[in-house]
């Protein structure tokens, strides 16, 4: 199991939100770049760097700040939040980011994410945010009608070989991954699957693992000390 730590990036800070709502935003940790050293000094695999502001708006990116994390990280960087178009994942390629995560236009724009595939398949990766089950989008702030099994299945059926799955309801709250989404989705489809969303606890780690989930991404546990990085990684 690879746990990769979270910086949920505002405005060049590290902030966590609750269920996604921005209205709930609670600065955490250090300056990102202290906080991303933090990280790589307790045994982090990969990192897990979201630019909240684009993902609200699809415009506003911290490209500067994420290229200057990616120089300090002597482990792969997995960034997400607002790409959608073919610039943005060619300035984050550039900027030295080893997996990119589509969201949004992964549903809303096929044209784009078939091309993103097909030039940089192997920096691409599938986020799905459900809210009860429904795939959210434009920084979980619109829910659609499309259920996240069916969704998974398609973005297979396209190529993709890994999807982040968040449970919105779950995120930040520190109450548990949804195991039984996760399970469902993880013998669904052959994609690899990345947990998001509500991990306590090193327990909720070792569920996961039980289920067959490869890597986790941890948030607000890390940030409380609800679980150990260095304790998981050692």
């Amino acid at each position: 199991m690879k746990i990769l730590p979270a910086i949920d990036l505002i405005d060049g800070k590290c902030v966590r939100l609750y269920q996604g709502d921005f209205s709930k935003t609670e600065q955490v940790g250090s300056d990102p770049e202290s906080q991303i050293q933090t990280f790589l000094d307790d045994g982090a695999e990969i990192v897990h760097i979201v630019d909240l502001d684009g993902a609200r708006n699809g415009e506003a990116r911290q490209y500067e700040l994420i290229k200057q994390l990616c120089s300090i990280a002597t482990v792969p960087v997995q960034v997400g939040g607002g790409i959608r178009n073919i610039e943005a994942v060619e300035n984050l390629v550039n900027a030295g980011a080893d997996r990119l995560v589509i969201g949004t236009a992964a549903l809303e724009d096929e044209t784009f994410l078939r091309e993103a595939l097909d030039r940089f398949q192997e920096h691409i990766v599938v986020g799905i945010d459900a809210k009860n089950e429904m795939v959210a989008t434009q920084g979980w702030e619109t829910v659609s009608k499309t259920h996240y099994i069916t969704f998974a299945k398609q973005m297979e059926a396209l190529g993709v070989q890994t999807i982040v799955f968040t449970d919105i309801s779950r995120d930040g709250t520190l109450t548990g991954p949804n195991l039984d989404q996760l399970k469902s989705l993880n013998e669904a489809v052959s994609c690899k699957i990345v947990a998001s969303g509500g991990i306590s606890s090193n327990e909720d780690i070792r569920a996961l693992d039980e289920i067959g989930i490869e890597e986790a991404i941890v948030g607000k546990a890390i940030y409380d000390g609800s679980v150990s990085l260095k304790e998981m990684t050692s």
